[in-house]
This record gives structure tokens, C-alpha cells and sequence, in this order.
């Protein structure tokens, strides 16, 4: 099993969802985030003043997955959440050792 997580531009998380529904993957987690990378912020103007905004907008998405989904999953967000532009932001992949249902006890891939 895998932890799929996707910083994204929060524009595009209806498309990514869209693309993930159809891959059948049935629940997700969203969180709004703030960060910079090679953007490094962005100098905006408020009443006359400029300043620097450091961290942009962000969408996070975190999706378990077992191990035969996750390039599929990985693909679908890359091309879902791509604008050609800086800022598309990351994906990353990381092991789970373990999943558990609260509600029902199941684990690992039945969890899922």
C-alpha cells in the first residue's frame, strides 16, 4: 500500500478529483496549504503598498492506494493537475506499513 500526496494549485482539484473518480478510487483527503518553491512567493499591492506574500495558496491531496493503482494514480494527477507553468507543484509516494477501518476492523488493502 502507498500514500499518494499531491500539492497542487487549488484550481485544478475538480479536475483531479474527476480524473481519480474515474481510476475508481473512492475516497480522499483534501487539505488547503501554503508553501513556495522555486516561485519563492510573489510581490503583490494592497491599498498602495507592495509587499511580499512568501507562502502561496496551496491544495493538498492525500490518497491511500494499494500497489497496482499507484502509477495509474500518479499519472492521473500529473496530467490532471498540469498547466505548464511553475507552481503546478509536487507529488509524492511514500510506503504504509499498516490501515486500519475504525469502524469495521478491517486492515490494510480491505481498509482501503
Amino acid at each position: 500500500m502507498k500514500l499518494v500526496m499531491a500539492i497542487i494549485k487549488p484550481f485544478k482539484l475538480d479536475e483531479v478529483r474527476e480524473a481519480l473518480t474515474e481510476l475508481g478510487i473512492q475516497g480522499l483527503t483534501v487539505s488547503e496549504v501554503k508553501g513556495f518553491g522555486r516561485q519563492k512567493g510573489q510581490t503583490e499591492i494592497y491599498r498602495g503598498a507592495e509587499y511580499a506574500v512568501n507562502f502561496l495558496p496551496k491544495v493538498k491531496i492525500e490518497v491511500a492506494v494499494t500497489d497496482d493503482l499507484v502509477e495509474r494514480v500518479v499519472e492521473a494527477i500529473q496530467k490532471a493537475a498540469n498547466t505548464g507553468r511553475i507552481g503546478d507543484g509536487k507529488i509524492f509516494v511514500v510506503e504504509i506499513a499498516r490501515a486500519i477501518r475504525i469502524r469495521t476492523g478491517e486492515t490494510d488493502a480491505d481498509a482501503l
